[in-house]
């Protein structure tokens, strides 16, 4: 039995549809993200599973039980937010143990289990801090704390990460999945991230429009998507015409090779040649837009090996040969879905 299931949910704001005949079935244990750019309707449906917002239509199941109708106290899900919410007042150990100090746990088993979810985030010892006296990255790891103490069937996480830096999302992403892991909490997670999503997720829903354009593991939607916006929104990809026909592929599937470079005896990859019209180094890598010459530009990726910045002011305008295997690119059909060319 899935953990949460959401069943053909509509969800209105006057002549707005923000969720359209949203279906989805969450399992027990699953890092399960929710994906898509603004108005979406990814956040609206995260509302609806934690019965901050009621469906116009359809239905909500936790464990198989019918909690529409009912509030987000009566449910057995907890929710963190992009800022935190945490009481200035408390400490921080007062803060986490909130939640069970409502529920009546007494003091005691209160301390225990605060102590052991500040160990969990890795805040072992901060306990008597103020949440001022902490950073960012700190602060999220307690509202963390805070939500996993009271041992919630499922954790609703409204991009969490949003307020942080970099460098501190990249270690957070990481945080986030192994605490999953150990807690064994499902875990249901809103971004416009795309690196964020696929890092951390075992399945992702992408959204468009308050429908869900695929669902599948974060490698499969990347490497097979089903729509010429699922290519373009979750990583890069080209996508270019050629006969009527139109295909994606993406640009590090693509091999940058000179124009005088022949493809080996045998080889079964296509080809287009083409004349480097921009080139951005990125430290690991660098990105080349190529202009084709039968019509149309591929971006191309290339990581940096032996590369240096400097060599890269002579690239641009050169002429180059593009070759890529067969089975990285799929073909738009003219329902928009893609089929493997």
């Amino acid at each position: 039995m899935p953990d949460i299931e959401a069943i053909a949910l509509h969800r209105s704001y006057g002549d707005v549809v923000a969720v359209d005949g949203v279906d989805l079935a969450i399992a027990q244990g699953e890092f399960f993200t929710l994906l898509g750019p603004s108005g979406s309707g990814k956040t609206t449906t995260l509302r609806l599973i934690a019965g901050f917002e009621r469906p116009d239509s359809g239905r909500i199941l936790l464990k198989g039980r019918d909690v529409t109708d009912r509030p987000p106290y009566d449910r057995e899900v907890n929710t963190v937010f992009q800022d935190y919410a945490l009481f200035p007042h408390m400490t921080v150990e007062q803060n986490v143990a909130y939640g069970l100090m409502v529920k009546r746990v007494g003091r005691a088993e209160r301390r225990k289990r605060a102590g052991e979810a500040l160990e969990m985030v890795r805040l072992a010892g901060l306990g008597p801090r103020r949440p001022a006296q902490l950073s960012g990255g700190q602060r999220q790891r307690v509202a963390l704390a805070r939500a996993i103490v009271n041992r919630p069937q499922v954790l609703l996480l409204d991009e969490p990460l949003g307020a942080l830096d970099l460098k501190l999302r990249h270690e957070m992403q990481i945080e986030l999945k192994r605490i999953q892991r150990e807690v064994g909490i499902t875990f249901v997670y809103v971004t416009h991230d795309q690196e964020e999503a696929l890092t951390m997720s075992d399945r992702l829903a992408v959204f468009r429009a308050g429908q869900i354009e695929q669902i599948g593991s974060p490698a499969h939607v990347y490497e097979h998507p089903e729509s010429e916006f699922v290519a373009g929104f979750v990583g890069v990809s080209n996508v270019l015409e050629r006969e009527g026909r139109r295909f994606t592929v993406r640009p590090e599937k693509i091999r940058l090779l000179e124009a005088n470079e022949e493809p080996a005896a045998g080889s079964k990859s296509q080809s287009e040649r083409g004349r480097i019209r921009e080139v951005v180094y990125v430290g690991m890598v660098t990105r080349y837009v190529v202009d084709l010459e039968d019509g149309g530009a591929l971006s191309v990726v290339k990581q940096n090996l032996e590369t240096t910045s400097a060599d890269l002011v002579e690239a641009r305008g050169r002429p180059v040969r593009l070759e890529w295997r067969p089975e990285h690119t799929y073909e738009i059909s003219p329902g928009g879905e893609m089929e493997d060319e």
